[in-house]
């Protein structure tokens, strides 16, 4: 096969190459095993299994009762019961007995009377029949009312199985029932193909193992490994099974001493990191030295740099470092080539129609995969976008499903309607609660009380601002909005921008806290901070929330009170979607302040200079009120002690009113 190297083919050319590849060197499905049936679950044929018995092997009672031949039974009636004589016409069975030789039929327990021998003494109870002349000393029968058709409540031979079917053909994922029927017809093993061994390589001179951190931090420029971990969960759950090497530093020859080995013991070959074109990025040139590289780099954001190549005509993969990168190369490259090696078509999640709850803006040329969070509001699937770097795990965690926006479209406008990739089922995205809007710590608290005492059910949030989860709120997008608006004229939150954006929807305000919010500075307050007037001094450098967010709006209002313009405050033009990113910036070191709440400083150990107590509120469509999920959301705020003592916690936060509609209009 010739080798191709091209930067940035586009995903389907990048695709295509690896596949010809393997076909070019007839690498196909693996060598098949012997196992035991019961140690099968999940494991995948190597050939069809056929039945050697016959299930049930004999015809059987599939009723406690009385065993009999139905031509006995054809004069039975309400008004001429039929008298069958106890160990010559009819037989007692129990459920899974052998069917006597001659008998055919089965009447259920329920469905006879029992007539007692002549002296007995419950023969008084018993009404005379018509045939009460056959009864004879010391032989009870039994009394039916109607006859019964050939073969009645019987398991005949080979009614579930018949020997020499086909119980499950080649290539067959094996399931629970797969097992039962493959014991039911003789079988104790069964022919399955190997599982694709994956060797997984981390690299890097700065990542250190996890039980590292256990007793404790790590220092800069240390970073915990874990895409591994994630790596070989993906490898996993695709049928494949895993070998992690330990962590090789940054040096050609070790990565490819690494690399040789692990091509000798797996079948597939990952290594983690190292697939750019820095300086200490050597998997391009180890593969190259090694065997050969028939791809390098593709049109796809996250996960351009990954590599492809065969080393001793084994695949092996640069997988990019960063974790989102890890993720989506994983699903688009290698789970394909498991799929292949073990003769099964790819799992693809379910996929639903979705609306976009705001505009997305994406690079030409660059097919871009955009994790969102879904909810279903007035019956229709919305999707919102959450963080698109590369290297936020979180996003991963938190997101619902992935949509693909094309080279070719340079945007997604809102209200877009784009088909979503679930990575959760369609059932845990209908009990979603969709909340869009401003951000608060309370929120991730709210998000777990509701999954600990309502499993079924779980809270979605998105940050993008108060002003923003009210206009979402307008166009049907979210279930709730968190919001802290202040009017600057009356000094009342929220009310007048409900007035004047939502004028035609009813909407209850429900508040959920009293919060501080305020200048965030290191511990000791080393530039001696006091207040916004600082923010235009020449040593500090300021990070900002988002436009439309009620934070922006706060500080806004005190910069105007000040004759400040906006524009003379260094980081103005620098935006975070949450108060605990913008702690974070501070406690390291990219700003020197930052407006936030005081339980965020609280949680990074920051000083906290107080500006303004607020008010924030849920606010909630009328229409809602009554659905179950407000009324979780509710109970909870209104009546959970240890939600409320949770909050209470985390410092800066007054519960007076929590759960209290505070305006329905």
């Amino acid at each position: 096969m010739k080798q191709v190297f091209l930067d940035s083919l586009s995903l389907e050319e990048a695709i295509k190459v690896l596949f010809d590849n393997l076909d070019a060197k007839d690498l196909y499905r693996l060598s098949p095993e012997i196992i035991n049936v019961t140690d099968s679950i999940g494991r995948v044929t190597s050939k069809p299994v056929f039945a050697r018995y016959s299930s049930p092997f004999y015809h059987s009672a599939a009723m406690d009762g009385y065993a009999v031949r139905f031509a006995d039974t054809f004069t039975a009636s309400e008004t001429s019961p039929c008298l069958l004589k106890i160990g010559y016409d009819a037989v007692y069975v129990d459920t899974g007995d052998p069917m006597p030789e001659g008998f055919n039929a089965v009447i259920m327990i329920e469905d006879v009377n029992i007539i007692k021998s002549q002296g007995s003494e419950d023969r008084s109870q018993n009404k005379k029949t018509p045939n009460s002349e056959l009864l004879t000393p010391n032989s009870d029968c039994i009394e039916i009312y109607q006859s019964v058709t050939p073969y009645q409540h019987v398991r005949t031979i080979g009614e579930d199985i018949v020997a020499t079917e086909l119980i499950i053909p080649e290539n067959h994922k094996i399931r629970p029932m797969d097992i039962g029927a493959m014991l039911a017809s003789g079988h104790v093993e069964v022919s399955v193909r190997k599982r694709p061994r994956v060797a997984i390589i981390p690299t890097g001179t700065e990542i250190i193992e996890p039980e590292t951190v256990k007793n404790r931090p790590p220092e800069p420029p240390e970073i915990i490994e874990y895409n591994s971990a994630v790596l070989s969960g993906l490898a996993k759950e695709s049928g494949a099974e895993t070998v992690r090497f330990n962590i090789v530093k940054d040096d050609l020859e070790e990565i490819k001493k690494a690399i040789e080995e692990a091509s000798e013991i797996s079948d597939i070959v990952l290594i983690n990191a190292g697939s750019g074109r820095g300086s200490e990025d050597y998997t391009l040139t180890a593969i190259k030295e090694l065997g050969e590289v028939i791809v390098n780099g593709i049109s796809i954001k996250p996960g351009k740099p990954l590599i492809a190549g065969f080393v001793n005509n084994k695949p092996v993969f640069g997988i990019p470092g960063y974790p989102v990168s890890a993720y989506l190369t994983f699903q688009l490259f290698v789970k394909p080539v498991i799929a292949r090696f073990l003769g099964i078509a790819i799992e693809k999640g379910e996929k639903v129609k979705a609306t976009i709850s705001r505009q997305i803006a994406s690079p030409l040329g660059v097919d871009e995969f955009i994790r969102v969070k879904v909810g279903v509001v007035y019956d229709k699937h919305i999707a919102t976008p959450v963080g698109r770097g590369a290297g936020l795990l979180m996003s991963l965690v938190r997101a619902d499903g992935i949509i693909r926006i094309p080279a070719h479209a340079e945007a997604l406008s809102a209200g877009t309607e784009v088909e979503v990739e679930l990575i959760r089922n369609k059932n845990e995205i209908k009990n979603t609660i969709v909340c869009i809007g401003s951000h608060d710590n309370t929120l991730d608290i709210l998000a777990n009380t509701i999954k600990k005492n309502y499993p079924e059910f779980s809270l979605s949030s998105a940050h993008v601002g108060s002003m923003g989860g009210l206009m979402a709120l307008k166009r049907g997008e979210a279930h709730f909005a968190g919001t802290h608006l202040l009017d600057e004229q009356s000094g009342e939150y929220n009310i007048s921008f409900i007035k004047r954006l939502l004028s035609d929807k009813k909407i209850v305000l429900v508040n959920l806290v009293y919060r501080q919010q305020g200048l965030l500075v290191k511990k000791g307050n080393p530039k001696s901070i006091k207040g916004f007037e600082d923010l235009i001094r020449d040593d500090v450098i300021f990070i900002n929330r988002q436009g439309g967010s009620g934070t922006r709006l706060l500080l806004d209002k005190h910069l105007k009170e000040l004759g400040i313009n906006p524009y003379m405050v260094k980081g103005y033009d620098r935006e975070e979607y949450t108060h605990m990113a913008v702690a974070s910036a501070v406690l390291t070191g990219l700003a020197d302040t930052g407006l936030a709440v005081y339980s965020s400083a609280k949680a990074l150990d920051l000083d906290f200079i107080p500006v303004a107590n607020e008010r924030y509120d849920l606010a909630i469509p009328y229409e809602f009120m009554d659905t179950e999920m407000v009324q979780i959301i509710l109970n909870i705020i209104r009546n959970n002690e240890e939600f409320r003592q949770t909050v209470e916690s985390l410092g800066g936060y007054d519960t007076r009113d929590m759960g209290k509609v505070v305006f329905e209009g």
